[in-house]
């Protein structure tokens, strides 16, 4: 398709790669929203608003075809506090030290918008993440690799990061970034897709 009806309001490749190997036929265009935390705000709202504010921001922008809008968004959350991405190594070294052997919360908000209806799925989906003990040096030369720089909690669990988790229980791919199985879910109800619908059943 050249002009897909579905439009990925988001810059990551990680969210169009697993859209893209189910085969859904996608659009990617960024959105440009700001992504700062309101006062009082809980990470499950944090994601859910920006989620829709990034597919309203690309479904408002002219000269955008498209009818169904995906727009999403994940923090980390240790404790009280929103880690996103560092600002430099020695803030994932301190994001890294803080999530060494013990347990935090991965927030992902994601949020479907029929342009063509106004009508909209929205929610947010909470995995519980364990990082196994880490020493100084491993800490280090995960940072060396560079793959922290741009991740929320300066880690990368489809990555290099994966070596350091012990364990999580919930969504894995709401820890890469998006919630396929709502996401999909949401996009089959709109009628945008048909999952497997090119698998032959054999009767």
């Amino acid at each position: 398709m050249n002009n897909p009806a579905i439009v990925l309001a988001s810059a990551s490749p990680r969210r169009r790669e697993m859209l893209t190997r189910l085969g859904i036929a996608i659009a990617v265009v960024p959105s440009d929203c700001d992504e700062s935390l309101l006062a009082n705000e809980s990470p499950e709202a944090h994601v859910v608003r920006l989620s829709i504010a990034k597919a309203q921001a690309v479904a408002q922008r002219s000269g955008v075809p498209g009818r169904w809008f995906i727009g999403s968004d994940t923090v980390v959350v240790r404790d009280v506090e929103i880690l996103g991405k560092p600002a430099d190594a020695a803030d994932a070294a301190r994001m890294l030290r803080s999530l060494s052997g013990r347990s935090h919360r991965v927030v992902s908000g994601y949020a479907v918008l029929d342009r063509q209806t106004g009508a909209r799925i929205d929610g947010a989906i909470t995995t519980a993440v364990t990082f196994r003990q880490l020493t100084d040096g491993e800490i280090a030369r995960y940072i060396a690799s560079g793959e922290p720089a741009d991740k929320a909690g300066a880690y990368a669990i489809q990555g290099l990061g994966a070596a350091l988790i012990e364990r999580i229980n919930g969504s894995y791919t709401s820890v890469v970034g998006l919630p396929l199985c709502e996401v999909v879910a949401a996009l089959e109800t709109f009628g945008a897709v048909t999952l497997f619908a090119d698998v032959p059943i054999e009767n």
